[in-house]
């Protein structure tokens, strides 16, 4: 299955990505930077910022930078990813950013998940991934 992340909301998409994969379906996310986080700009940020400092950096925890890491990052908090079921449904998770030129993108239909879309919500208030990517140091 290929999810086009297009305004997609980051914690709905990942729920249901999970989902899928722990039940053996393999998953493509495409257009990682454009997932949404919902929630005032200046706490997201704040966040971030907080958990960049957290920690050694030799040590961990270590904080990705690059939009499909992050995004990947995030669903790997919604498996139980220390057990091995979710060490296999973690493996069946791939996230791109922007879509890859490969026949097996370009012969799927990308589908996208009503239920996750940013028009759902009634607040307006959301960052996108990339921006929050940026905030914290990545070179996109």
């Amino acid at each position: 299955m290929i999810i086009d992340g297009n305004n997609l909301i980051l914690g709905r998409l990942g729920s249901f990505a999970a989902k899928k994969a722990l039940q053996g379906e393999k998953i493509d996310i495409v257009n990682c930077e454009n997932i949404v986080i919902t929630g005032k700009k200046k706490y997201i940020f704040e966040k971030y910022r907080k958990r960049l400092k957290r920690g050694i950096h030799s040590k961990g925890p270590f904080t990705y930078r690059m939009p499909d890491r992050f995004v990947k990052r995030a669903l790997r908090g919604m498996l139980p990813y220390k057990k091995e079921k979710g060490k296999k449904a973690f493996e069946k998770i791939k996230c791109y950013m922007g879509v890859p030129e490969n026949e097996k993108f370009n012969k799927e239909k990308m589908e996208t998940i009503k239920s996750a879309d940013i028009s759902k919500v009634p607040s307006l208030d959301y960052l996108r991934v990339k921006d929050v990517c940026k905030e914290i140091g990545a070179k996109i």
